[in-house]
């Protein structure tokens, strides 16, 4: 049943407190890296699967909340899952050895996977159904302001207290989130049917999700199908998830109930959410890297850059949810956020090596603004049609889309990123060569410069040659950077006529959503 008062808002508060623990845990650690190699003796290559078993075990999990959810008693299980984050980062904190992080981290992922599609379920339970619009702009300003204030709160942590207190601020605040969750939430009425353990079928989702979500991490750095594994992967993910599919098809009482999505609204919205979180995940990615490599940014300044688009979001979506409950056209508000995504992204593509923290403001806010837009419209409209039993498979599957998404946009960003910048080179160096006077006249002068500090002829001529290659090299990257920005505002653009294919749901009295899960 729906809740009133002060205990809606207290429910509402602790499902977005575990929401936001899970989702700044994806990127805070991002900043953290180069310290952990130092204090732990790793690699580049080892480190990375910190970051890569977090996501690995996140996608893994996130589809089978419903039915775990179902098994052991929706309270029980979120509380649990709270409790698994949160111990997992006491040990992430006390590792002693890259591989220890590892292991912890993907233990993590496993307890913060879960939190996600239950606490968008209790939200759902919380409110009535005519506020359901309200429910996941809520939901909404963890999914995207969490990702975004990750990198900002990972530097200052690390700046300032060490790596290791990235995941020790994690206990204080789990332990409350467990204590609200055994106080004040209830067990769901409306739970889908289970039968016995279908292992097979957890086998096959381990198998195929795992694989793919490794490929998508892994693939740019190891040259995708030129190194072996990164193929198998590939193979290995086709198979395992067809072999899923089949198997949830076939079994009376399947794991993911894949039937859910024969919901034209959740079959779309799911479609629409991969989409977004290709964008969001995508654009979240590349900028950072960009202001930092590029034009000097500390971790902590970048973030700072983002905190502003971030309070547009978390300022813009009650509003939206306002909006949702008068029943304004979600459809419209979605190409509306979709245009105002490509106008930011555009904005951004105009950027030089001499832009600072005034040029972003704009196109950030302008981006946080769209997000808030397409998230809560899109994410309604898959949801609010499902029969209350179904909410908690809709919900995982949709959270799934996203995640997957997100992982499909920083490997396609990557991949088109190097494509850019080997394209961007070869064409700047048929003209930036010793037979281009233009390209003489300045390493003369640049070679003078080096002299007249008192270094020799032959020093002066070799920094010379350097600091030119070094500033071809930084064109290169601002042009491959600002081709990125472009196209991925493009793709969300040429969206917008699919939004015909999502209907709005007609309002059914005896289908409540304030009693879904």
């Amino acid at each position: 049943m729906a809740e009133h008062g002060l205990k809606k808002w207290i429910i509402t508060i602790t499902v977005i407190l575990a929401a936001l623990l899970e989702l700044i845990d994806t990127t805070v650690v991002n900043v953290s890296l180069n310290d952990i190699m130092g204090n732990l003796g790793a690699t580049l290559e080892d480190v990375a699967w910190v970051v890569t078993a977090y996501a690995l075990a996140n996608v893994i999990i996130v589809p089978m909340t419903g039915w775990l959810s179902a098994k052991f008693g929706r309270r029980n299980y979120f509380v649990f899952s709270i409790l698994l984050f949160t111990l997992a980062s006491f040990f992430c904190g006390n590792a002693n050895s890259i591989w220890e992080l590892v292991f912890f981290r993907f233990i993590q992922g496993i307890g913060g996977g879960a939190l996600l599609s239950t606490s968008q379920a209790i939200l759902f339970e919380t409110f009535p159904k005519e506020e359901a619009g309200m429910a996941t702009a809520l939901f909404g300003i963890g999914v995207v302001v969490g990702p975004t204030i990750g990198p900002t709160l990972g530097g200052y942590i690390t700046d300032n207290f060490g790596w290791r207190w990235i995941f020790f601020v994690n206990i204080p605040l789990g332990m409350f989130a467990a204590f609200m969750t055994l106080t004040f939430i209830k067990d769901s009425i409306h739970n889908m049917k289970i039968g016995k353990n279908d292992w097979f079928g957890i086998a096959l989702l381990v198998i195929g999700l795992g694989s793919l979500q490794t490929f998508l991490e892994r693939g740019q750095s190891e040259d995708w199908f030129a190194t072996p594994y990164i193929a198998v992967l590939a193979v290995t993910a086709v198979l395992g998830l067809i072999g899923f599919v089949w198997r949830e098809f076939s079994v009376e009482f399947p794991i993911v109930n894949f039937r859910v999505l024969g919901n034209r609204s959740l079959f779309v919205g799911a479609i629409f959410t991969f989409i977004l979180g290709l964008g969001l995940f995508g654009s979240v990615f590349a900028f950072p890297i960009f202001a930092q490599q590029l034009l000097g940014f500390t971790a902590q300044q970048t973030g700072l850059l983002l905190m502003p688009g971030s309070l547009a979001t978390i300022f813009m979506m009650p509003w939206v949810g306002i909006l949702m409950k008068k029943k304004f056209p979600p459809q419209i508000m979605a190409g509306v956020g979709f245009i105002l995504f490509f106008i930011s992204m555009w904005m951004l593509s105009k950027s030089t090596l001499q832009s600072g923290e005034k040029d972003f403001l704009i196109p950030l806010i302008v981006r946080g603004v769209g997000l808030s837009l397409l998230f809560v419209p899109l994410t309604t409209l898959a949801l609010s049609p499902l029969p209350p039993k179904d909410i908690a498979q809709g919900a995982g599957l949709n959270n799934m889309m996203r995640q997957l998404g997100g992982s499909f946009g920083v490997a396609l960003m990557t991949t088109f990123i190097a494509r850019r910048i080997a394209y961007h080179r070869g064409v700047l160096l048929m003209n930036f060569n010793i037979f281009n006077n233009a390209t003489q006249e300045r390493l003369a002068s640049m070679t003078a410069a080096f002299l007249s500090k008192g270094y020799s002829s032959a020093t002066a001529s070799k920094m010379a040659t350097a600091a030119m290659d070094g500033f071809l090299s930084k064109q290169v990257a601002l042009l491959s950077y600002m081709d990125a920005f472009f196209v991925v505002g493009l793709f969300l653009l040429c969206c917008v006529p699919l939004l015909i294919l999502q209907r709005t749901p007609k309002d059914k009295p005896d289908a409540d959503l304030s009693a879904a899960h």
